[in-house]
């Protein structure tokens, strides 16, 4: 077995947004006469007191609206969560330099330089995504991305992995991409494991959880992308097939 494919996730390992998301929301919340978030909720939203890690802005948000008493429908929630995301793209435009994690354009010349494939697997919506890749000059390496836009579930269901393997094969027949050939590198509890019920391997970056909490999730465990190195990786891949089974939370 070798590794095929590596599959980002993108709040908290490519970019360090979340204070600017938290910031929008409550704006938002405001626009709507809501009470914006308390200090015990935007901690929730970083999801320390789960063990199953943070939620999907889609369902902080719910989360937030029904502790308010407001009647949500389908239509109610992606307006404002669209709302969002627009001020996301304004707010981002504001800044002179995006506040980019180091070490992703060394992972992305690695995984280049072993002809392995890239893609990206996040809750979060398109619209941001893009911005970012762009602002970033990363578009052109991320063959496929998957967003919350795609799938209906969140993180940690696996179905984001699960359609970034079949986005590929279809981009590459040829690859006949199976999810043990992929690794993804998450920073939460939750991509990991949402990662592990895929099938995959996982690289567990501390950027947002502390190192020993990941540690005790993910197959490998790294401080900072910059410790990262895929050489290591793909040889353990080679010899061995990594356990990848996580207990349900």
């Amino acid at each position: 077995m070798s590794l095929k494919a590596v599959l980002f996730d993108f709040n908290g390992v490519i970019i360090k947004d979340e204070p600017i998301h938290l910031q929008l929301i409550d704006e938002i919340l405001i626009q709507e006469n809501i009470q914006p978030q308390r200090v015990n909720e935007r901690q929730a939203s970083l999801g320390r007191s789960d063990a199953c890690g943070k939620q999907s802005y889609r369902d902080y948000f719910q989360d937030l609206l029904k502790n308010r008493g407001r009647v949500i429908t389908e239509e109610y929630l992606s307006d404002l969560l669209n709302r969002k995301a627009q001020a996301y793209v304004l707010e981002l435009e504001k800044l002179e330099k995006l506040p980019l994690y180091a070490g992703v354009d060394d992972l992305i010349f690695q995984a280049r330089s072993h002809n392995i494939k890239l893609g990206l697997v996040s809750d979060s919506l398109l619209q941001e995504i893009q911005l970012v890749l762009e602002r970033a000059k990363l578009t052109e390496y991320f063959q496929i991305i998957v967003t919350g836009d795609d799938i209906a579930t969140s993180k940690p269901q696996p179905e984001g992995y699960l359609l970034a393997v079949e986005k590929l094969n279809q981009a590459y027949p040829d690859l006949n991409l199976q999810p043990q050939e992929c690794l993804a590198i998450e920073d939460t509890p939750a991509g990991i494991q949402a990662a592990k019920r895929a099938q995959m391997q996982v690289v567990g970056v501390a950027n947002t959880y502390p190192f020993h909490m990941l540690q005790r999730q993910a197959n490998w465990t790294v401080d900072y992308l910059t410790d990262l190195e895929l050489d290591r990786v793909q040889e353990v891949f080679l010899q061995k097939e990594v356990k990848t089974t996580l207990p349900e939370c």
